[in-house]
């Protein structure tokens, strides 16, 4: 069977896990923090592999999800928690079941992704994770919140505070989590250091500018973002200025 998480500390009893073996489209990060009370991981991977049976001791403090928003790549693992949260927005698209697909078309249609002549990749994986291993069999299943999260909302893990900051524009209940004692924000897909999405069928360029005008101005130390590499301070001001700057252009 292939391994198919990476799991890398990042220091503060924070691991990073990843799935290398993902289409950049959908390779997203998740994050397990670990309080003094209890523990929490930030999203849940595609859900292409049992997370109980791959990274068992994930499970050993019963800990909550908290779900930056409701997309494949980021709730696919959320139904093997036993407690799970998200904004209030976000929880109809979950208990109606996330659209999704590892097949590249039929993914990019579900989603409502115009591919704008770029190649579509036939599958979103670029291996079996195991020989027997169905792709047509692949979805999320429905998900029911035992929480329902808002803006200002804090999140005590013992030792380590997080508060829910409700930043909508790539969906409409899309979140980010800020431990203030640290600086250290979790952000999902609000903002990552590459090509951000804002064209989906319930995004919101008028409330991706909002949220973006909040970050440019936001006291952070580091950023752990849903894709990709985390950043400073002064990446997330260029990152939140230049999606304003190239706005205004629009």
């Amino acid at each position: 069977m292939v391994d198919w998480y990476t799991q890398a500390e990042v220091g503060g009893a924070i691991v990073r896990i990843c799935e290398p073996h993902v289409n950049e489209l959908v390779s997203a990060n998740f994050w397990w923090l670990r309080g003094s009370d209890r523990d929490i991981v930030v999203d849940a991977g595609l859900g292409v592999v049992a997370l109980r049976e791959a990274i068992p001791g994930l499970f050993e403090r019963d800990p909550m999800v908290v779900l930056t928003h409701a997309h494949l790549d980021h709730v696919g693992g959320a139904s093997e928690f036993g407690d799970r949260a998200a904004h209030t927005a976000e929880a109809g698209i979950l208990a109606a079941g996330v659209p999704a697909s590892l097949y590249g078309a039929e993914l990019y249609d579900k989603l409502g992704i115009d591919a704008a002549g770029e190649p579509v990749p036939e599958l979103m994986i670029d291996v079996l994770p195991d020989p027997g291993y169905d792709p047509a069999a692949y979805r999320v299943e429905p998900i029911t919140l035992h929480r329902t999260l808002d803006d200002g909302d804090r999140i005590d893990l013992g030792g380590r505070v997080l508060t829910v900051l409700h930043l909508p524009g790539h969906t409409p209940g899309s979140i980010a989590l800020l431990e203030e004692r640290t600086g250290t924000l979790y952000s999902g897909d609000v903002v990552y250091d590459g090509g951000l999405i804002d064209d989906l069928p319930n995004s919101d360029v008028a409330a991706y500018r909002r949220s973006m005008e909040l970050l440019a101005g936001l006291d952070v130390s580091v950023v752990h973002p849903g894709h990709g590499p985390s950043f400073d301070r002064a990446r997330l001001r260029e990152l939140a200025e230049a999606y304003l700057r190239q706005k205004a252009k629009g």
